[in-house]
C-alpha cells in the first residue's frame, strides 16, 4: 500500500515529531521533582553520556530513558503496532532502534550507571502512574 501522503508533507508531519520534552518525559519529570529528586536534562553528562539519557540523577549513578511504545518497539504493547505501509522498512528501523538500545544500556552498565527504563504506556493512566511513583525510589536506589 503506498504511503497516503506526498513525500513533502510525510517529511512535514515527520519533523514535528518531538525527541525532547515530550508528553511522557515531562511526566516523569513531575514524579521525580514532586519526590524531592533532582535531576539534570540537558547537562553535560545527558549529552556525553553513551545513548544521551532523558534524565540524569548524579547523586545516584542513575539514568532514565523515557520510551516511546512505537519508536522502540515495545512488545505486546497496545501502544505498538507496525505500520502497514513499508512494513520492511519499519521492521529493520525499530529492530535497529532497540540494538542500538542494548548497545548504549551495556555501555551504561560497564560505566557503573543503573539503569531505568521508563514506557510511555506506562503513563497513560492514573493507576499506572501512581504505581510508578511509589515505585520510583525502589528503581533509583
Amino acid at each position: 500500500m503506498p504511503d497516503v501522503f506526498t513525500p513533502e508533507k510525510r517529511s512535514e508531519v515527520m519533523s514535528r515529531i518531538r525527541t525532547r520534552d515530550t508528553k511522557p518525559e515531562l511526566i516523569v519529570r513531575s514524579m521525580l521533582h514532586r519526590l524531592g529528586y533532582r535531576f539534570t536534562v540537558n547537562g553535560p553528562k545527558n549529552r556525553q553520556l553513551p545513548g544521551r539519557p532523558d534524565i540524569v540523577l548524579p547523586k545516584f549513578d542513575t539514568v532514565i530513558f523515557v520510551n516511546g511504545c512505537f519508536w522502540h518497539g515495545h512488545e505486546h504493547c497496545e501502544l505498538f503496532r507496525l505500520p502497514k505501509t513499508r512494513t520492511e522498512w519499519w521492521k529493520k528501523k525499530l529492530e535497529e532502534n532497540r540494538r542500538r538500545d542494548e548497545l548504549k544500556q551495556t555501555e551504561l552498565v560497564l560505566l557503573g550507571w543503573n539503569i531505568v527504563t521508563i514506557w510511555e504506556c506506562t503513563l497513560k493512566n492514573t493507576s499506572n502512574r501512581m504505581w510508578l511513583l511509589e515505585r520510583i525510589p525502589r528503581l533509583i536506589r
